[in-house]
């Protein structure tokens, strides 16, 4: 268990962070987001409360914003395109990727195809650990590309566009997200549904 000594420490590591972020403007966005030491929801949060602060705006939070998601993504397309699952499986504890989320997220790429990358965007954990099959599998990088796009653009308007208006209260993002953010996971699995009934069905037509 981490200590009060600890939390404080944590808190305080969060604070300079944050900091940081806000020093470097937009391009302290897209690094937080491709480091991702802080959860994005927060960075993207904080990015909209320098937009309630006038430091930046919010078109150039929203855009800096995806470009940090997408980066991000690219990073473990690429390890899973060039080094493989070997190296998540040793490494992947220190950027929060278990065993048995890849499995999971292997499943679902191999069985409902490439597709299923826009769809588990957002669904939490599965929203990072799909691109490591979908580089596994040498996915089309621009096809890739356009679906992790299309799915980053609504998250970071949602966090920033709360972190806004939440102003100085910013830090109560995530209770603030949940109501929006619960929908949006209905919304994603029932396109999933969707989607893995138009899979099967394609099969069917294909076996007849």
């Amino acid at each position: 268990m981490i200590g009060v000594d600890g939390v404080a420490w944590f808190h305080e590591l969060i604070d300079s962070l944050l900091q940081w972020i806000e020093s470097l403007g937009y391009y302290g966005i897209v690094i937080g987001l491709l480091i991702e030491v802080i959860p994005s929801e927060i960075v993207l949060g904080y990015a909209g409360y320098l937009v309630h602060e006038g430091q930046i705006s919010f078109l150039g939070a929203v855009i800096f914003g995806t470009i940090g998601a997408v980066g991000q993504q690219w990073i473990l397309y690429a390890i899973g395109r060039y080094a493989g699952r070997p190296f998540f499986e040793k490494y992947g504890k220190f950027i929060k990727i278990k065993p048995k989320h890849l499995d999971i997220a292997e499943q679902w790429f191999m069985r409902y195809g490439s597709g299923i990358v826009f769809t588990a965007r957002f669904v939490p954990v599965m929203r990072q650990v799909i691109s490591v099959p979908a580089g596994i599998a040498r996915m089309s990088f621009w096809k890739f590309t356009f679906l992790t796009t299309l799915a980053s653009i609504p998250w970071s308007i949602l966090f920033v566009s709360l972190g806004r208006s939440l102003g100085a209260n910013w830090h109560n993002i995530d209770e603030k997200a949940a109501p929006y953010v619960q929908p949006a996971i209905l919304v994603a699995l029932a396109l999933m549904i969707v989607y893995i009934i138009f899979k099967v069905m394609k099969r069917k037509g294909k076996s007849i």
